[in-house]
């Protein structure tokens, strides 16, 4: 069977940065188990498993864009330390959710002074190129309940109507009821 759309894939992969440092591996353990074509993966690895079958290996290079994303300059931002709770203890490398105006984000602290702490809301891998060995070790169709979340009598939040929050009238579509 081929990886395709809402095929259940299992993968080993090593996942390396330019210089050939080890950044992930999924060899020697469980393999990684995703549904294909809902955006569970990078699009540039997603992409490449497209057509392949158990049993393929392969080298894989993805680009920024199709990884994580460019490295964005407006998701670092300084803030006044009187913004933050003065009894936490707040140190270089802490993450966590911040609330902005498109929503909540989860960033890393990259800076801390007696005034300021800078933060970073890019993924620690934006901006890099990726290098990827992958084997593919099964591919199989979904069974009922994975596909649940996919599949929708609902029009509105594309799930079933138990994940629309209390009915379809939360997400704006109509079961049918």
């Amino acid at each position: 069977m081929e990886i395709a759309y809402q095929k259940m894939v299992k993968i080993h992969y090593t996942l390396k940065d330019v210089d050939g440092n080890q950044l992930d591996s999924s060899v020697g353990a469980e393999p990684l188990e995703y549904m294909h074509g809902i955006g569970s993966l990078i699009p540039g690895l997603e992409s490449q498993l497209t057509g392949k079958k158990p049993g393929d290996t392969f080298h894989a290079e993805i680009e920024p864009a199709l990884g994580y994303g460019e490295y964005d300059e407006s998701l670092v931002a300084e803030v006044p330390r009187s913004q933050f709770d003065t009894s936490l203890d707040i140190s270089v490398g802490q993450q966590f959710q911040a609330d902005t105006a498109t929503g909540p984000m989860i960033v890393k602290v990259t800076k801390v002074t007696d005034k300021t702490i800078t933060v970073d809301g890019n993924h620690e891998l934006a901006g890099k190129k990726l290098f990827f060995d992958v084997e593919v070790v099964d591919v199989r169709d979904p069974t009922e309940a994975e596909l649940e979340p996919f599949v929708s009598d609902c029009g509105g939040c594309g799930g079933g109507c138990s994940s629309c929050g209390g009915g379809c009238g939360g997400c704006g579509g109509s079961c049918g009821e």
